[in-house]
């Protein structure tokens, strides 16, 4: 993934395509693909991504194709940027197509539906253990990206050597990638603070003010650094980019679709209704209840994280998960 060599960027949704326009800017000759086979080839004709990503040239250095053994083939190393319930079918059909020595990066954020698994030990149980493994997180719109706005990520992997050519790969042009070893952390980070998100949204949208989104984000940035640290991840990676900087993005700006979502649920819309008003997918509806499944299997509290799932399975109103939020007993900050 240096010079010449191609990178693979399995996924033409907002941020895959982002991904592709930054690897091709900094001079990598790039694959798209997409699943859809007309979809590719409007994108491929067009150079525009209407459905996600409007507006924002996809650059000539990269080549769209919906066939994905061409695809595998022609990279030196994949990038998936597909959603996390997607990424164990999509790794399946990758299986009869990877090389043993091609690294495979993923920039999904979220657990796997029903297992509670990271990308990388979904990645590892299909396509090998022993294959260089990365993911690829931080504070990033899409679109912003795209426009070549100046953007942070870390790149975290099993293998230095493949971080390293990962992040010399994106780096550059106003993008900075920083490299780390903490997989866990990383992919942690990215997972809850997407189900955080939402319970900041719930707060904004029923008018709590400021000073409870404040409180809401730092309790809730706690509660996932003592996930991640239960679960063996190191607790500076929790201060970085893919920690307190994914957090503070996703929780306060509104081109966040878990915010949003959070913002319609707290405004008094059910959670069919919250999600049939954004368009894409919110990664933060299938996150919440593993993420908490995860945290009560290690005996972590979360209890903002608690509160997303009951309002979102409905067993409670926005306005009462709040009022039992308030009332909880008393006890130490650090405690």
């Amino acid at each position: 993934m240096n010079g010449a060599a191609a990178v693979g960027v399995l996924g033409a949704g907002a941020f895959g395509t982002a991904l592709a326009i930054q690897l091709s800017r900094r001079g990598a000759a790039c694959w798209l693909w997409a699943r859809d086979a007309a979809a590719a080839a409007t994108l491929q004709a067009s150079r525009d991504n209407p459905l996600h990503l409007h507006g924002c040239r996809l650059p000539d250095g990269v080549t769209v194709s919906a066939d994905l053994p061409q695809v595998v083939a022609g990279s030196a190393d994949l990038l998936i940027a597909a959603p996390s319930p997607a990424l164990r079918g999509l790794c399946r059909q990758l299986q009869p197509l990877v090389r043993p020595g091609q690294g495979i990066a993923c920039g999904s954020k979220g657990l796997e539906p029903g297992s509670g698994l990271l990308a990388h030990q979904v990645i590892g149980q299909e396509l090998g253990e022993g294959r260089a493994v990365a993911v690829v997180s931080g504070p990033t719109f899409a679109r912003e990206l795209a426009a070549g706005l100046p953007t942070a990520v870390t790149v975290a992997s099993n293998d230095p050597a493949f971080a390293a050519r990962l992040a010399q790969a994106l780096h550059g042009d106003g993008f900075r990638a920083y490299t780390s070893g903490d997989l866990v952390g990383v992919e942690i980070g990215g997972a809850a603070k997407n189900v955080l998100a939402i319970a900041v949204g719930i707060a904004d949208g029923l008018g709590l003010g400021a000073n409870t989104r404040a409180a809401l984000i730092t309790r809730g940035l706690g509660e996932i650094a003592r996930l991640a640290a239960a679960l063996g991840a190191q607790p500076e990676t929790l201060m970085g980019l893919s920690g307190l900087g994914d957090v503070v993005l996703t929780c306060t700006d509104d081109h966040s679709r878990n915010r949003r979502f959070g913002l319609a649920l707290g405004q008094g819309k059910t959670a069919a209704q919250a999600l049939a008003s954004i368009e894409g997918v919110v990664e933060g509806v299938k996150a919440a209840p593993e993420v908490v499944r995860l945290a009560r299997q290690r005996s972590v509290r979360m209890p903002l994280h608690e509160m997303a799932v009951a309002v979102l399975s409905g067993t409670v109103t926005p306005v009462e998960a709040m009022k039992q939020l308030s009332e909880r007993p008393l006890r130490a900050e650090q405690g």
